[in-house]
């Protein structure tokens, strides 16, 4: 795994059963950039990056999910 050279904070989401969600924008040397996705659970992280295709993918399943959820 290469070293990042820069890592900023995107957001970060406080979410149900006491998880703690943090987005993170990971900039890798040479310039590769993906999202990080991190879910904390009391002491337990687990970390999911992501490349921008992967990202879309699954913004846009979540977002179906919450919209179809919305209607009932």
């Amino acid at each position: 795994m290469s070293a990042h050279q820069s890592v900023s904070g995107l957001d970060e989401i406080q979410a149900p059963w006491n998880k703690q969600i943090t987005l993170e924008e990971i900039t890798y040397e040479g310039g590769f950039t993906m999202v990080r996705l991190r879910i904390k659970e009391g002491r337990r992280f687990t970390d999911l990056e992501l490349d921008t295709e992967t990202a879309t993918r699954l913004g846009r399943g979540l977002l179906a999910w919450a919209d179809s959820r919305e209607e009932t």
